[in-house]
């Protein structure tokens, strides 16, 4: 499935402004301005002035958060988000509410407490935003994450992601069988169809790893596998075209 541009300038606005390029620039912002989030719930809270609003919202990081305030503005970052940023990137530090600040062993059970998965989660997202997709959250799909070759204004998305651990379901890592029944499979499918995106598993694989901790995620590797609904009616068009040479 190619990308869907929005408009037909789109695409040559991508090309000159790629994403590695704003989350590098975002890297360099937010170290300079030394900045801070807070723990809140399932996420954390990022205060931010007018030109970090701006660069995060260009590189597709967190949601900014209405308020009266129009000089104090606060992001919303979800927990995969922020820990991309702090541990990944370094080039953001969170703090308990208590005001201290996280070190990432700390950071990281604290989001393990908050959800069962976070680890496959965490390195499923990671290993799409290092390849530079931009990755939101996809709950209004059915899956986990949606996946865009470039900022959303710009570009629909393109991938429907789901997340599995090795082995299809693990109780221990809270993945829950999704698509081991094919009626699930099949369901999801059509629902990607009916929205043009391609659906993609990504299977997180421990290769032999044990406890999951931010050092020994780095061993994990994770397999992509794309699942199209395969139409009977478009293949026999398509062998006939190619036979009288028209395609």
């Amino acid at each position: 499935m190619a990308p869907r541009w929005k408009g037909r300038t789109a695409e040559a606005k991508a090309l000159a402004d790629p994403i590695s390029k704003i989350v590098s620039d975002l890297q360099s912002s937010l170290l300079q301005s030394e900045a801070h989030a807070s723990l809140s719930g399932s996420s954390a809270l990022l205060p931010v002035e007018p030109q970090h609003a701006e660069i995060l919202t260009r590189a597709c990081f967190g949601r900014p958060i209405i308020t009266a305030d129009k000089v104090n503005q606060w992001f919303q970052l979800s927990l995969e988000e922020a820990f991309y940023l702090s541990h990944h990137l370094g080039c953001l530090k969170i703090t308990h509410h208590q005001g201290t600040t996280c070190s990432i062993a700390e950071l990281w059970q604290y989001m393990k407490s908050k959800i069962a998965n976070f680890p496959h989660y965490y390195k499923a997202y990671s290993h799409l935003r290092t390849k530079n997709w931009v990755v939101r959250p996809g709950s209004q799909y059915g899956v986990d994450f949606v996946a865009y070759r470039h900022h959303p204004s710009l570009v629909h998305s393109e991938y429907a992601v789901i997340v599995l651990s090795e082995g299809g379901s693990s109780s221990d890592d809270g993945v829950d069988g999704r698509l081991m029944v094919w009626s699930d499979l099949y369901c999801t499918i059509r629902l990607c169809g009916s929205v043009a995106k391609t659906l993609l598993v990504l299977t997180v694989n421990k290769n032999g790893h044990g406890t999951v901790s931010p050092t020994t995620l780095d061993g994990y590797s994770v397999e992509e596998r794309s699942i199209r609904r395969w139409s009977a009616e478009q293949n026999r068009e398509d062998q006939v075209a190619a036979a009288n040479g028209t395609k």
